[in-house]
């Protein structure tokens, strides 16, 4: 295989972990079978997660649904509650309250309405990043994992970053990530997650537990 490295390592670990992998992400398969209100909870961990902790993001929607802000909390009370949870908590609440307003018209809800509108999970990915404040490339990608509607995208944060250099995948870590060098180190991670015979987004699993402990999201 051209130019991997520690592929022992990577295929004992995923061994070890793989029901726990994919049992999880069987569970984001059965998230995006349900309805708008919780694929947009999904979306906003997804938001809330940028340049902070998983954990903590996915609490700050927790909390954020039990005081009742989630839906209808208007901008300035989501940014002050967020205050303490997350970092630019003003931005996120913007972003937050944005994507509120764009899938829950008046008229009915509109999230899954949008997904099933794209065939491919790219095209999908594309649109959001264009149309949805506060989502990137990767967030993009994640928020499509995440409702088990884009397995085959990377999300490529630091972790999974260092990882795909640890395996000689890339030969240097980016220091930005533009979207064409996105694209291209996704379409590296797509021909070794072929290449070892993992599939992409348990690749992406088995990378984060490796940096955090755990089989999360």
């Amino acid at each position: 295989m051209p130019g991997y490295r520690n592929l022992s390592t990577l295929q004992s670990e995923y061994a070890r972990k793989r029901k726990k992998i994919l049992a999880r992400l069987a569970d984001f398969r059965r998230v995006g079978s349900l309805a708008d209100e919780r694929l947009f909870e999904e979306l906003c961990f997804c938001i809330l997660a940028v340049q902070s902790k998983a954990h903590g993001a996915d609490a700050a929607v927790r909390d954020l649904m039990a005081h009742d802000l989630l839906w209808p909390g208007g901008q300035g009370d989501v940014a002050a509650f967020l205050r303490p949870r997350t970092r630019f908590h003003n931005h996120k609440a913007a972003y937050i309250v944005r994507a509120r307003e764009r899938f829950f018209p008046p008229d009915g809800p509109v999230l899954c309405k949008s997904l099933d509108g794209f065939a491919e999970p790219k095209a999908a990915r594309a649109w959001f990043v264009r149309e949805v404040d506060g989502l990137g490339w990767k967030e993009a990608s994640h928020f499509l994992r995440n409702i088990g509607r884009g397995e085959r995208l990377a999300i490529l944060d630091r972790h999974i970053l260092r990882n795909l250099l640890r395996h000689g995948v890339i030969r240097r870590m980016p220091r930005t990530l533009t979207a064409n060098r996105y694209l291209t180190i996704e379409s590296k991670m797509e021909r070794f997650s072929d290449d070892v015979e993992i599939p992409m987004a348990a690749l992406d699993l088995l990378f984060w537990s490796r940096e955090t402990g755990e089989v999360f999201k």
